[in-house]
């Protein structure tokens, strides 16, 4: 099981919002460059996460967009789930016909419940990490570089 790619970007276009909340709207053009995401790909997320009311458009010049609510308050999950990004292990997508329609038993497989329980501890992972969690880890990301950079100066000098 892996998260497709329209899940990953949404998660770092949120990320870039984030970063950049206070400050007015930001532009999906500035994210597309920052983040080299398609502009017409992240036109397409936007709209999704808009629709779960996840972000807010502010239209006109010097539009774009901000956070319908603040950051600690909207979960990784929340985010692929509102790209209908599918959160599944199972072969069967959870519904327990693990061998096909087809079979004559229509049974799980051997490993259905390993996949599922793996599909809850992964929701309950990403519903426990807020957007506002990783906006600290990249803050703390940069200032930790920038201690780094600071240091070498100072060797120098």
């Amino acid at each position: 099981m892996r998260l497709t790619t329209k899940g990953r970007f949404a998660v770092t276009a949120m990320i870039d919002l984030a970063l950049r909340q206070g400050k007015g709207p930001v532009t999906l053009s500035g994210i597309s460059q920052r983040q080299a995401i398609s502009l017409s790909y992240l036109e397409q997320l936007f709209g999704k996460l808009r629709r779960h009311e996840i972000v807010e458009s502010i239209r006109g010049p010097g539009g774009g967009y901000s956070l319908a609510r603040r950051a600690d308050k909207v979960t990784v999950a929340d985010i692929i789930i509102a790209v209908d990004e599918p959160l599944d292990a199972t072969q069967c997508g959870g519904k327990e016909n693990c061998h096909g329609a087809d079979a004559t038993t229509g049974a799980r497989c051997m490993t259905h419940e390993l996949w599922a329980t793996l599909n809850e501890k992964m929701v309950d992972y990403l519903d426990s990490v807020s957007l506002q969690d990783l906006v600290d880890q990249q803050k703390q990301k940069h200032a930790d570089q920038a201690v780094v950079v600071m240091h070498r100066n100072a060797a120098v000098g």
